[in-house]
């Protein structure tokens, strides 16, 4: 028996606007590209092949040019092709989280800042909040193939020029030291950590993933759809990465009002908020998250008491 397929994806964020299923005749009609991916699956709707790295970068080309209005977006081979539907949940519940200090009214336009911590060479999150909301942004990263390409993008966009400034992060020590200048002033940082610590583990991460796409047994990861080393892996992985963030965010205390990371594994929570603890962080948010059967989250921290969170000028 045919299990049912919705229309609706409810477990994404209500303001979403990929909650429905992807309409590719208007897809196709933005990117003619995208025709030669889309058939008919086993449950007789429209798809593609989400194992195909080439599928899912004209599926984001399609939909950033008729969601976003973002013109000749690409990425270079072997360089990571986010899902867009996920990266849109991130932006809309900082949008919540913001408008939680600010009268319940989510604050737009140019003057909210927010710190992209690890934009890697697809721009994806200020792309969508500067759409959705107006937001403006620093994007940082420490491969300059990957600021080359956002610049490239954003060239492209005269919509994005005054509204996205990139800067590379030239000590991989470091994430927000010479990044956070004194005169910066953020309303939030948000980060998608690197997951795993090592080159081997992110392969074996990427078979998994391709495997569990297609239902088959390959051993090669596909290039084009783990991403590159700085986007994957990093030296303590996930809970490292976040561990020092935590520890360099307590020198930008009154600069940021909320630094913010996704987690995807549960298991790090206990030790980011004990890390969180030792550095006198005032509040500590944790914002569930499911993105088609994964379960992720946000946790967000700020060192600011309830009057400075309310008295805070976007």
């Amino acid at each position: 028996m045919k299990p049912t397929i919705t229309n609706e994806k409810k477990a994404l964020h209500p303001r979403n606007p990929h909650r429905f299923r992807y309409d590719f005749a208007t897809l196709i009609k933005a990117s003619p590209a995208l025709k030669p991916f889309v058939f008919i699956n086993e449950f007789d709707i429209e798809s593609i092949d989400f194992s195909n790295p080439e599928a899912v970068k004209a599926l984001n080309n399609a939909i950033l040019i008729s969601e976003y209005s973002i013109q000749n977006w690409d990425i270079p081979k072997n360089y990571l092709c986010p899902p867009i539907p996920g990266r849109a949940d991130y932006i809309h519940y900082l949008a919540d989280l913001l408008a939680e200090n600010n009268n319940e009214v989510i604050p737009q336009g140019d003057t909210v800042f927010g710190l992209d911590i690890g934009v890697g060479a697809n721009c994806i999150y200020p792309i969508i909040g500067h759409s959705a909301y107006g937001w403006s942004f620093v994007a940082t990263d420490i491969d300059e193939k990957a600021i080359d390409n956002c610049a490239m993008i954003i060239d492209h966009n005269p919509s994005l020029q005054e509204a996205i400034s990139l800067q590379q992060q030239l000590n991989s020590r470091y994430i927000f030291k010479d990044i956070i200048q004194p005169e910066d002033r953020f309303a939030f940082t948000l980060c998608n950590p690197p997951f795993h610590s090592s080159e081997e583990e992110a392969n074996k991460g990427t078979i998994r993933k391709i495997n569990n796409l297609q239902n088959t047994k390959t051993t090669k990861p596909v290039l084009n759809f783990g991403g590159q080393n700085a986007e994957l892996w990093c030296e303590g992985g996930e809970l490292g990465f976040i561990t020092q963030m935590a520890y360099e965010s307590a020198k930008y205390p009154m600069q940021v009002l909320w630094f913010t990371t996704l987690v995807s594994k549960n298991s790090h929570l206990a030790s980011i908020y004990r890390t969180l603890a030792k550095v006198n962080v005032a509040t500590i948010k944790t914002i569930e998250m499911a993105q088609g059967q994964k379960m992720s989250r946000i946790v967000a921290w700020t060192f600011q008491s309830e009057k400075q969170l309310k008295s805070w000028k976007f």
